[in-house]
C-alpha cells in the first residue's frame, strides 16, 4: 500500500535548482497560462460589484500619469514664459499658473483616492476569494476516495493546492496592474513616437534582456517549489510532532527533542541552501541586466538635453523646457512601465504555474462514485450481504490484503471479526462501507452488486467507528453530533445517542457538560481519557440509524465492566440490523452470535465461539493464549 513518503536522508541532487526539470517550450508556457480564464471567472462568480468596480478604477487610474506629466509640462512652460515677462515687464499670468497647480494638485489627490479605493476592494475580494477557494477544496476533498488520500502523489498535489488557497487573488491584481500600466505605456508612446519615434525603440532595447531573465528564474523557482513539496511537507510534520498535545507525552518522556530538531534543522538548512544559490544567481542576474536599462534611459535623457539645447523642432513643435521634462519624465516612465509590464508578465507565468496545481487538484476525479440512476439502499435490508470471492490489493502493493473471501452476514445477527493484526478485518470494514471498491470478485446486498447502489445512501446508513477514530476539538455535543450532522444540534438525539454509548457519564462530569469544549486547542477545552474518548466515539456511531453498524475495537480502552455494558448494547441494537465488531479481545468476541477469523487475508475459520474452541484451530490457539493469561 502506498504511504505518504517521509524522507529521511539529504534531498537528492536531481531537487537542485542549478539542476531542474528541462525549460518548458512555447506549448507548455501556453497550457500553464490558460487556467488564467477560469481563475479570473472564479473571481468575478465571487464578488461580481467588487470586481467590476476594481476593473473600472483601474482604467481611470491609467490616465493620471500622463495628465500629471502634461500639466507639469504646462506648469513649467508658464514658468519660463512668466521669467521672460517679468524680464521684459510684461503682465504676468498668475491665474493661469494658480489654475494650472490646483490642477495637478486636483488630479494628484484623485488618483491617491482611486489607488486607495482599489487597493481597499482588491483586500476584501481577496479574503472573500480565499474563503471560497478554501470551501471548494473542502467539498472536494471530501468526495475524493480515501486510496488517493493514501497515495504520496495525490498527496503532494493536495498539499501544493493547499498552499494556494492564500495569496492567488494575487495574480488578478498582477493582470490588472499590468493592464493599467499598458494602458498608461500606450498613451505615454504615442507622445513619444509623435516628438522622437526612434526613441522607442532604445526603450525596447533597454529592457527586453531583464524580462527575459526574469522568466527564467520565475521557472527555476518554480521548480525548486514544486521538487521540494514532499520537503516542506515533511518540515510541516516534523514541526506538528514536536509541539503538540497529541505528541508531547511521548516527545518528553522518549526525549525525542533534539532527534526531532536536528531532522527539521538539517531538512531546513538543505532547504535553504538551495533556495540561496537560487536567489543568489537571480539577484546577480538582474543587477546586471537592470543596469542596461539605466544606461538606456541616460543615453535618451542625454538626447534630449541635446535637442533641447539646440531647439530642435518636432512635427508637435518646438523642444521647450517643459517638453524636455515631459519627454524625460515619460521616457522615464515608458522604461519603468516597460520593465515593470515584461517583469510582470514573468510573474503572471510563474503564478500560472501555481494556479495550475490548484487546478490539478480539482481535476482529480474519484474512482468510487454512484453510477447513474443508483439504486438506493433498501431499508431495512430484507436479505443478507454476500462476499463472493471478494479480493482486493492496494494500489502499488504486491501482496493482497485479502483474497478468495466469501461469506454471508445476515440482519438480526451480530458478528465478530478475529485474527491477528494486518489479516485484513478493518480491510474488510473499508469494502464493505464501499471506502474501496474490491479488486476481484464482488459484495451482494440483497442480490445486488454494491456498487449499483448510491454511494451517499451506502455512507448515509453505515454506521462505522475505526479503531483511529477522530477525537475533534469540537463541544462535547458536536463529537456527538457529527456520527450524523444534520442532527447535531437535535440535543434529545445527541443525549439518547451518548445513553447508548455510555458517554451521558462523561457528560455528567464535566462542568459544561454536552456544551463542554474538548482538546486543549481552544479556551476552556479539556482533555478526555482514552476510555472517555472511546465512549464518545461509540456514541457517534449511534446517533444514525444506520442498517449496518461497525465497530473496529470498540472497547480497547474501556474498563471490564463498560466493555461488558458496551456489548450488551450493541447485540441489543442488531436486531433488525446488520451489527460487526472488531476486537482482540475475547470475552467481547465470544458473546457474538457468529465468528469469522481471518489470517493473512483469508477467511480460515467461522462458527459460534464454542464450536471454534471445540475445533482447535487458530481461534481456540488465540483464545488459550489469552485465556492463560488470567489463570
Amino acid at each position: 500500500m502506498t504511504r505518504p513518503y517521509i524522507p529521511h536522508g539529504i534531498p537528492s541532487s536531481r531537487r537542485s535548482p542549478l539542476n531542474p526539470e528541462p525549460e518548458p517550450g512555447l506549448r507548455e508556457r501556453l497550457t500553464a497560462l490558460t487556467h488564467l480564464p477560469p481563475l479570473f471567472k472564479m473571481v468575478y462568480q465571487t464578488n461580481r460589484g467588487y470586481t467590476i468596480a476594481i476593473v473600472l478604477l483601474r482604467v481611470v487610474r491609467a490616465s493620471v500619469p500622463l495628465a500629471l506629466l502634461w500639466v507639469g509640462k504646462l506648469i513649467i512652460d508658464g514658468v519660463v514664459a512668466a521669467i521672460a515677462a517679468h524680464s521684459s515687464r510684461a503682465a504676468i499670468d498668475w491665474r493661469s499658473l494658480a489654475f494650472l497647480v490646483g490642477l495637478e494638485l486636483a488630479i494628484a489627490v484623485v488618483g491617491e483616492g482611486l489607488a486607495r479605493g482599489s487597493s481597499l476592494l482588491e483586500s476584501l475580494l481577496a479574503d472573500l476569494f480565499a474563503n471560497r477557494i478554501s470551501e471548494r477544496m473542502l467539498a472536494h476533498a471530501a468526495v475524493l476516495d480515501l486510496e488517493q488520500f493514501e497515495d504520496s502523489e495525490t498527496y503532494d498535489r493536495l498539499e501544493r493546492a493547499r498552499r494556494q488557497t492564500v495569496g492567488r487573488i494575487g495574480l488578478l491584481a498582477i493582470v490588472l496592474n499590468s493592464a493599467q500600466e499598458l494602458a498608461t505605456l500606450v498613451t505615454l508612446a504615442a507622445v513619444l513616437l509623435l516628438y522622437v519615434p526612434w526613441l522607442l525603440l532604445l526603450l525596447a532595447v533597454s529592457v527586453i534582456p531583464s524580462f527575459l531573465g526574469e522568466a527564467r528564474f520565475a521557472h527555476l523557482g518554480y521548480s525548486l517549489l514544486y521538487q521540494w513539496t514532499p520537503e516542506r511537507r515533511t518540515l510541516d510534520y516534523l514541526r506538528y510532532v514536536g509541539a503538540s498535545d497529541v505528541s508531547i507525552k511521548e516527545v518528553k518522556l522518549f526525549g525525542l527533542s533534539d532527534f526531532l530538531r536536528k531532522r527539521y534543522a538539517r531538512l531546513a538548512a538543505d532547504f535553504y541552501d538551495a533556495n540561496k544559490r537560487l536567489s543568489i544567481r537571480r539577484a546577480t542576474a538582474s543587477t546586471l541586466l537592470s543596469m542596461i536599462g539605466t544606461v538606456g534611459y541616460y543615453a535618451a535623457y542625454g538626447i534630449i538635453v541635446y535637442l533641447t539645447v539646440v531647439r530642435y523642432e518636432s512635427p508637435a513643435g518646438v523642444f521647450t523646457i517643459g517638453v524636455l521634462t515631459f519627454l524625460a519624465g515619460s521616457f522615464r516612465q515608458s522604461r519603468d512601465l516597460i520593465q515593470r509590464i515584461l517583469l510582470s508578465l514573468a510573474q503572471i507565468y510563474e503564478q500560472s504555474l501555481y494556479v495550475s496545481d490548484l487546478f490539478a487538484f480539482f481535476e482529480i476525479k474519484p474512482r468510487i462514485t454512484s453510477k447513474p440512476n443508483a439504486l438506493p439502499l433498501p431499508r431495512p435490508i430484507l436479505d443478507t450481504i454476500v462476499f463472493e470471492n471478494v479480493g482486493f490489493r492496494y494500489p502499488g502493493a504486491e501482496t493482497w490484503a485479502v483474497r478468495g473471501l466469501s461469506f454471508v452476514l445476515r440482519p438480526r445477527e451480530s458478528v465478530a471479526l478475529v485474527g491477528e493484526n494486518g489479516a485484513g478485518k478493518t480491510t474488510l470494514v473499508k469494502l464493505l462501507a464501499r471506502l474501496y471498491d474490491p479488486t476481484e470478485g464482488r459484495i451482494l446486498l440483497d442480490g445486488v452488486d454494491l456498487r449499483e447502489y448510491d454511494l451517499a445512501d451506502i455512507h448515509a446508513n453505515i454506521g462505522v467507528i475505526f479503531q483511529d477514530f477522530v477525537r475533534y476539538d469540537f463541544l462535547l455535543r458536536e463529537n456527538i453530533g457529527v456520527g450524523q450532522v444534520e442532527n447535531v444540534t437535535d440535543h434529545a438525539r445527541v443525549q439518547e445517542a451518548a445513553e447508548r454509548g455510555l458517554a451521558d457519564s462523561v457528560a455528567a462530569r464535566l462542568d459544561a457538560g454536552y456544551e463542554q469544549q474538548l482538546g486543549r486547542r481552544f479556551d476552556g477545552g479539556v482533555q478526555l481519557s482514552g476510555g472517555e474518548w472511546q465512549k464518545v466515539a461509540l456514541a457517534r456511531a449511534y446517533m444514525r440509524d444506520a442498517a449496518v453498524l461497525i465497530l473496529d475495537e470498540p472497547t480497547a480502552a474501556l474498563d471490564a465492566r463498560a466493555e461488558y455494558e458496551v456489548f450488551l448494547r450493541f447485540t441489543a441494537l442488531a436486531a433488525g440490523r446488520i451489527a460487526v465488531i472488531i476486537s482482540h479481545r475475547f470475552s467481547t468476541v465470544r458473546m457474538a452470535r457468529r465468528i469469522l477469523v481471518l489470517r493473512d487475508g483469508k477467511l480460515i475459520e467461522q462458527g459460534t465461539h464454542a464450536d471454534l474452541v471445540d475445533a482447535g484451530g487458530l481461534y481456540a490457539e488465540l483464545f488459550n493464549l489469552q485465556a492463560a493469561g488470567y489463570r
